[in-house]
């Protein structure tokens, strides 16, 4: 059985990685005043910072249509037998409610859509096991099954500089967005049921920080970790701390990645994350 690998662009995995690992990807979109750009695609992440930065309004962000999906499984179905699909979290995106549906339109080819329950270089973790592993001639079943012992160990938090846009574009409740308001804080947020929700709420972005890097340290003590220190426009930032954590933890894999338009759109400009799962 030959099987393909697909995701959404939230990934955030690089062109040229995308291409080393024949990895297939849909794209979400950042509207500007009506105009519609696909995220890695039309727009780039530097562009989209620069852009933001101009804008009068906080952009909107949109899925894939189905139409759009259901022609991208057709495509693959001309040379696939199945395809592994890893979408962001099903709380926080109707991306892969849209890929099963999808599937049910298309003929000549098995789809397995998967729910990562998360979003950015966290889901694109599971799209590089699996495309290893569809690589490697191993089943659909047999990655599904990988990708779900994976999660059993997937942690990821994030901070933000400000909780507007994230309560503004329905991803934080307003409770949550007024408390965090009011109190100055810079609150540790995480995926709990497919959804974002307050972790810890700290009063300073170097507390913030310590307690997310408390947490790594924690679990990098007893066994190794592949690690990414995910930005919103603060590459210099992650960059500090992933050689701080090699420097500790030399057994472990660290990389950097990014909050890109659509994510971005939602954490804003400063944002950092930090994800890792045992190896």
């Amino acid at each position: 059985m030959k099987v393909a690998v697909m995701t959404d662009s939230t990934a955030y995995i690089p062109k040229d990685l995308r291409e080393k690992h024949n990895i297939y990807m849909v794209p979400l979109s950042v509207i500007f005043n009506d105009e519609s750009y696909q995220e890695e695609i039309d727009i780039t992440t530097e562009e989209f910072y620069e852009k933001i930065k101009e804008a009068d309004t906080l952009p909107t962000t949109s899925q894939p249509s189905i139409g759009y999906i259901t022609e991208k499984l057709e495509s693959l179905a001309q040379d696939y037998d199945a395809v592994v699909s890893v979408h962001l979290s099903s709380g926080i995106s109707g991306t892969y409610q849209a890929v099963v549906t999808a599937a049910d339109m298309v003929d000549g080819i098995e789809v397995f859509a998967y729910d990562s329950e998360i979003s950015c270089m966290a889901q694109g973790f599971y799209v590089l096991e699996a495309a290893e592993m569809a690589k490697a001639g191993e089943s659909p079943d047999t990655i599904v099954t990988r990708l779900d012992k994976m999660k059993e160990s997937m942690r990821a938090y994030f901070m933000v500089d400000d909780l507007t846009n994230l309560h503004r574009g329905g991803r934080l409740n307003g409770a949550q967005a007024l408390v965090g308001s009011l109190l100055q804080v810079k609150p540790v947020l995480h995926f709990v049921d497919k959804v974002i929700v307050p972790f810890e709420k700290i009063r300073t972005r170097k507390k913030a920080l310590n307690r997310i890097i408390g947490m790594l340290e924690d679990d990098a003590k007893e066994k190794d970790l592949r690690v990414v220190f995910v930005h919103a426009n603060a590459e210099d930032a992650a960059i500090e701390l992933k050689n701080d954590f090699l420097e500790k933890h030399p057994n472990s894999e660290a990389l950097i990645s990014y909050f890109g338009p659509v994510i971005g759109t939602h954490v804003g400009e400063g944002a950092i994350g930090i994800c890792w799962y045992t190896k």
